[in-house]
């Protein structure tokens, strides 16, 4: 019997899985969505306001956060162009989108499911121009419009809750939701860092960052100026930018490979 029912379970999850799979822009590839994403925004956005209360954040007239500000804010609307010619407005609907700068040397940067972004000032000299931090900040974006966090759960969700389909492990293990969305951006110290991605999800990120930077009239090419000069802080000492988004020649081969593309079909100046 207890055979029979583990059966029924595990082809119920499966079941839930098949519907609940998404497409990701531009790739097309097929990803595991379980949590409802009201959800997960509603966590990100009240964990984001923790940090940002809690950190020493700037105030808006400083003019490291006007430039965080605008950069973040021309790619945001290069998103909505974006998902508006491709029919897809309706999965960015409810972003709440928001950016703050936090006077801290970490060099990193992150951007929260629903368009909450954080830059920390110790990212700026490496950036040391707009171009550079939209690279930036359109992978981080990239990261949200990919749902790559909800993906993440989703996987987090199927191995720690032993199988549950999708409704019991909602509703009765809240907690453990709650503890994975912690545990995937570190949320409980003032900086909050997303843990390391997959190479597909970075390849993804890349990609769409890639595009919505060009899209907001930023030149792509200088992705590759930028991941030098991360490398090269890398060799005296590991970023945490770093640490959670792995930088290597592959990848900057891989962007030298994309950008001619990109440039002609997205590149507005």
């Amino acid at each position: 019997m207890y055979g029979r029912k583990k059966i029924i379970i595990i082809f119920l999850s499966s079941i839930c899985c098949i519907c609940a799979c998404k497409t990701v822009p531009v790739t097309g590839r097929k990803q595991l969505n379980l949590v409802p994403n009201a959800m997960i925004q509603a966590m990100a956005f009240t964990q984001y306001d923790s940090v940002v209360k809690t950190s020493a954040t700037l105030p808006q007239y400083d003019n490291r956060a006007q430039m965080v500000t605008r950069v973040g804010s021309k790619i945001q609307h290069a998103v909505e162009a974006y998902m508006q010619q491709n029919n897809m407005s309706k999965e960015i609907k409810n972003f709440k989108w928001e950016y703050n700068t936090i006077n801290d040397n970490t060099i990193n940067a992150w951007c929260m499911p629903g368009g909450k972004v954080v830059v920390y000032t110790g990212l700026l000299p490496v950036t040391q121009n707009e171009t550079a931090l939209a690279v930036v900040l359109g992978h981080e974006i990239a990261h949200a419009i990919a749902r790559h966090g909800n993906e993440r759960m989703s996987d987090a969700l199927l191995i720690n809750l032993g199988g549950l389909v999708l409704e019991e492990a909602l509703k009765d293990k809240k907690q453990q939701t709650q503890t994975l969305f912690l545990g995937l951006y570190m949320v409980g110290t003032n900086l909050a860092l997303a843990l390391p991605n997959s190479r597909m999800q970075e390849g993804e990120a890349d990609k769409l960052g890639l595009i919505f930077m060009s899209m907001a009239g930023y030149d792509a090419a200088e992705a590759i100026p930028f991941w030098q000069r991360m490398s090269a802080v890398n060799k005296n000492k590991l970023p945490q930018f770093l640490s959670t988004h792995p930088s290597d020649e592959t990848r900057i081969k891989k962007l030298s490979a994309l950008i001619p593309e990109i440039k002609t079909k997205y590149y507005k100046n």
